[in-house]
């Protein structure tokens, strides 16, 4: 019989060799990798020894398919994000930064569930329970019927739970400090996460108590530990915000039972996490629509409409490599639209620092922000201010042409109930046939938008007798 060998696995990202190193290769940390024996991990099952396997039975493809009963949380952003409320028996990691609220939502959908008639259980291992209750005393709830426990043991906790009634709703704060027996290694590393996690998993489909594993995040914003787990979850969602603006967004990252890249937008107050109906509204709050180098931007975050504004500074450089700084938006594709402007629009830029912001806080992942981006750098370029009542959306292509982009009519309908009377869009859109509830502009190609706003920033400028500013544009 051959020996076993134990293998190193990194506790920073799971990655396995065979012989310790002090730098891991994958993740490039340092002093994070650990020896795991052979009875430890994924393949503990195969060492203690293989059972002989059932047959069981197989079927097709056809069938009656029924839709997942829900738990309706009570607020109305988070069923958002989760599909329609809670699935029993699923399993949701929910991410964040310290302090950005993943508790405060957590315990204030305990409340609302558990002043509903369920049985909800809130496990805490990091505080302890009289914080627990100093925080909901804060926010005016101590007075459901939340149960509350600090516990870290996983088999104590399985077998807690399954006295009684079937709670509803299991909050596992956090996944990183909850230890197993099963597992020979340290509450934290990445073959304790991965155990409990499988433990706590397996009490849910086995029950049908839905459970929610809190998760830390690393330094760059992904969620500690290995990510397996996030692949062995129902589903995934994010926290989101900032320390200087007072909102927090919710994103579903992975859902198995309804639509990803949803988002449910919450403002932090005193009294908690309150819910934001309309996030168009707040985003575009305060913003000054005279001074150049801001566009709203019609965009999408899953099936709803958000506005938000893009901001861009384009000031001379006196540095031998301009600098490029962007908050909110991809690095590359802000350095994909410079591109195309200075192959297909004649803007010179190479001279130029360039600063593009979303305003808010809000963090756009969608190509359809290329058209507002691009115009906010003309805008600031050339001085030219941006009419208040428009929006823009599309997508640039690399040969300087606007293409289409998904859900037109939504983004048409949400700018004309802010108040929008007009929307630069592809040309595409008309040729589709679909009616717009404003006036819209089309642009084919993004030489075609460039010559507008220049032109419009030099009849300004001579309308206020300043003196013409130089060419920016150049003929080709």
């Amino acid at each position: 019989m051959a020996k076993s060998r134990a293998n190193f696995v990194c506790q920073n990202c799971g990655a396995v060799t065979n012989r310790w190193q002090g730098k891991c290769e994958s993740c490039g940390e340092w002093n994070s990798i650990v020896e795991e024996g052979p009875t430890a991990g994924i393949g503990a099952q195969a060492a203690r020894g293989a059972r002989k396997g059932r047959v069981f039975p197989l079927e097709g493809l056809a069938g009656e398919s029924k839709s997942a009963p829900r738990i309706v949380s009570g607020i109305g952003e988070l069923d958002r994000v989760t599909g329609g409320g809670f699935v029993p028996g699923s399993v949701i990691l929910i991410g964040g930064e310290p302090g950005i609220g993943k508790s405060t939502l957590l315990i204030q959908a305990c409340a609302t569930l558990a002043d509903r008639g369920h049985r909800v259980v809130y496990i805490s291992g990091e505080e302890a329970v009289a914080q627990v209750r100093l925080r909901a005393e804060r926010l005016g709830l101590a007075q459901s019927s939340v149960e509350l426990a600090a516990e870290t043991s996983v088999e104590d906790i399985t077998a807690t739970l399954q006295e009684g009634k079937r709670p509803a709703l299991v909050i596992i704060d956090s996944i990183q400090t909850m230890w197993t027996e099963t597992v020979e290694s340290t509450p934290g590393t990445v073959t304790q996460v991965r155990g409990a996690a499988q433990s706590l998993i397996r009490y849910a489909k086995n029950s049908g108590a839905t459970v929610i594993l809190v998760g830390h995040v690393t330094k760059d914003g992904q969620i500690a530990g290995p990510r397996v787990v996030e692949h062995m979850v129902d589903a995934v969602v994010s926290f989101e915000g900032d320390g200087g603006h007072h909102f927090r967004i919710l994103r579903a990252v992975k859902n198995r039972f309804g639509p990803t890249d949803e988002i449910g937008v919450f403002e932090m107050t005193g009294a908690g996490l309150r819910e934001v109906t309309n996030p168009s509204a707040l985003f575009l709050a305060g913003r000054d629509s005279s001074a150049p180098g801001a566009a709203v931007f019609a965009g999408m975050e899953g099936t709803r409409p958000v506005l938000v504004e893009i901001q861009a500074l384009v000031a001379p450089t006196a540095l031998g490599t301009p600098r490029r700084a962007v908050v909110g938006w991809e690095q590359s594709r802000l350095s994909m639209v410079i591109a195309v402007l200075e192959a297909h629009a004649g803007l010179r830029l190479g001279q130029h620092d360039v600063y593009l912001n979303v305003a808010g806080g809000l963090r756009i992942n969608e190509p359809a922000a290329d058209l507002a981006a691009a115009a906010a750098l003309v805008s600031s370029l050339t001085g030219a201010i941006l009419p208040r009542d428009c929006v823009y959306f599309g997508e640039l292509a690399l040969s300087g042409s606007i293409r289409p982009v998904a859900q037109s009519g939504a983004r048409l309908k949400e700018a004309a109930k802010l108040g929008f009377s007009s929307a630069v869009a592809p040309a595409a859109i008309k040729e589709s046939g679909e009616q717009s509830p404003i006036t819209l502009q089309t642009a084919g190609h993004i030489s075609a938008l460039v010559a507008d706003i220049a032109a419009a920033g030099a009849q300004a400028r001579r309308g206020s007798g300043d003196r013409p500013k130089p060419a920016v544009v150049t003929n080709r």
